[in-house]
C-alpha cells in the first residue's frame, strides 16, 4: 500500500504494539483525537468512531476498539471497559466476578479501517480467551495484569512483549488487517 495510514490513539502503548506487529508491512502516523464514544455493539462502536475520523483526517485512517467481555456478564462490560477500568480498576473487575465460579473472558480487539471519507469502513477483528485473575505484573497498560490467555499461566502485563504481541487479540486483528491491505 503506497498510502499512508493514520492511527488514530491518543494510547501510547496501543501505538507501541501496532507498530511492532505490522510496522514492517503498513506505513503508519499517528493522530490523537478526542472522538465520540457511541453507545452500541463493539462494531457499532469501531464504525462509527472510524466514520467520524476519516472526516476529520480527510484520507485513509485506522481506529481501534477494545473490549473485554465476562462470560458470567454475558459479554459485558464489553466494548464499556475503558470506563470500568477508569472507576474501578483491577481490583473492581475481580470484585465484578467475585460471586461467579466462571472467570472467563474474551479479550477482543477491533480495527476499522477506511480510505476516508464517505468510503466503506473494513472491520477486522481478533479475539482471545482467557480468564481474569487478580493483577499480576506492571500496571499502566489498561486490564492487561488482570487478563491471562487461555494456555499460558502469565497474565498479558507480565509476557515480554514479544511474546503479548504474536498471540494476543490485538495481534489477531492485525493479521486480518494485514491480510486485507497486502492482497487489495
Amino acid at each position: 500500500m503506497s498510502k499512508v495510514i493514520t492511527f488514530v490513539t491518543g494510547n501510547t502503548n496501543k501505538l507501541k504494539e501496532v507498530q511492532a506487529i505490522i510496522a514492517d508491512s503498513v506505513e503508519l502516523t499517528n493522530k490523537s483525537l478526542d472522538l465520540e464514544e457511541v453507545q452500541g455493539t463493539i462494531f457499532e462502536v469501531a464504525e462509527a468512531k472510524c466514520k467520524e475520523a476519516a472526516s476529520i483526517i480527510q484520507g485513509p485512517v485506522l481506529v481501534e476498539d477494545t473490549a473485554l467481555g465476562f462470560t458470567a456478564y454475558g459479554g459485558l462490560p464489553g466494548p464499556y471497559i475503558k470506563w470500568f477500568m477508569a472507576k474501578i480498576g483491577h481490583e473492581g473487575l475481580n470484585n465484578m466476578l467475585a460471586a461467579y465460579d466462571d472467570k472467563s473472558a474474551q479479550a477482543i480487539c477491533t480495527f476499522a479501517f477506511s480510505e476516508g471519507p464517505g468510503k466503506e469502513v473494513k472491520i477486522f477483528q481478533g479475539v482471545q480467551d482467557g480468564i481474569i485473575v487478580p493483577a499480576r505484573g506492571p500496571v499502566g497498560f489498561g486490564w492487561d495484569p488482570c487478563f491471562q490467555p487461555d494456555g499460558f499461566d502469565q497474565t498479558y502485563a507480565e509476557m515480554p512483549k514479544t511474546l503479548k504481541n504474536t498471540i494476543s487479540h490485538r495481534f489477531k486483528a492485525l493479521q486480518l488487517l494485514k491480510e486485507f491491505l497486502v492482497t487489495r
